[in-house]
């Protein structure tokens, strides 16, 4: 399961770079925590314990360096081949040790926590992302492309990303918001809330989310909250047990009208590069007249 700034704030976002001068054979780089992390000049194997991370070590061109993924790293299709060591959640340290990784890379602070001491006893790099919005994950990207000495394919991929999200606003910039219901989950009725990033890409997208001032990032809703939100369109998480609005939703304006929405649940639910292929999509289905 499961987070438009105008992109100008973007661009300068990205442009702070986290990498310092390097020293001899390693160089100093601060993760979004703002831990100093020791990490080789050349990074040449590395590991990725989250599904969005492999996603964007990939898109800028170093998915060759993975020696290491989890279960959930389904995407591209060549993260499948790569060995499986974890869960996301339960990470297998004698395999990592074994991979020998210069460095791994995890997207919580809770994940950092169980295994940090451990591997860093092995001089193995540990580095964790935790964006919190669109401009973070591209901040991500250009960290990504400047640590595997991939600036270049880092930046064309940043520069499309701009480009498309500009196009999007572009087009529905002045349309009418569309109240919007993003289920997560139907039993338990699990939605997102301010902390998710989700609510930004509806915003980016020509809507706005019914639950944007809920507190946390995906909260449980009761069905008598839920039904008095009354939403225009209802976004599904698309898998296997998500495929149906909730029946607290069956005489809502979204119900009545058909504005019942799939939308893949790894490419929403992933702070990666992929979302803006969901802004698109989102954008496409609220204002179809303007696509």
């Amino acid at each position: 399961m499961v987070a438009v700034i105008l992109v100008s704030a973007a661009v300068t976002f990205g442009c702070e770079s986290k990498i310092n001068q390097p020293y001899s054979d390693t160089r100093e780089v601060t993760d979004d925590l703002g831990r100093t992390v020791s990490v080789p000049n050349r990074i040449e194997r590395a590991i990725s314990l989250a599904p969005n991370l492999t996603e964007m070590i990939f898109a800028v061109g170093a998915g060759g360096k993975l020696v290491g993924v989890t279960t959930f790293c389904n995407y591209p299709v060549e993260a499948q081949q790569i060995r499986k060591v974890s869960d996301t959640q339960t990470p297998n340290i004698e395999s990592i040790i074994a991979l020998k990784p210069d460095i791994v890379f995890v997207s919580t602070a809770s994940q950092l926590e169980t295994f940090m001491q451990t591997l860093e006893a092995q001089k193995i790099a540990v580095y964790v992302t935790n964006p919190q919005n669109v401009d973070e994950i591209i901040g991500n990207l250009r960290q990504f492309g400047t640590l595997f000495q991939s600036e270049g394919k880092a930046e064309t991929l940043i520069s499309e990303l701009f480009r498309r999200i500009g196009e999007t606003g572009r087009k529905v910039d002045g349309q009418e918001k569309v109240r919007i219901f993003v289920q997560i989950s139907n039993e338990p009725l699990f939605t997102i809330g301010s902390e998710s990033f989700l609510t930004e890409i509806i915003e980016r997208s020509g809507g706005v989310s019914v639950t944007k001032d809920v507190a946390t990032a995906y909260p449980k809703l009761s069905k008598e909250t839920a039904l008095a939100l009354n939403p225009e369109a209802i976004i599904l998480s698309d898998s296997d047990d998500n495929k149906e609005p909730n029946y607290v939703f069956k005489n809502s304006p979204a119900f009545r009208n058909g504005k019942i929405f799939r939308i893949n649940a790894d490419m929403i639910s992933r702070p990666g590069p992929r979302l803006v292929d969901a802004m698109e999509q989102l954008a496409t289905a609220l204002h179809p007249e303007k696509f």
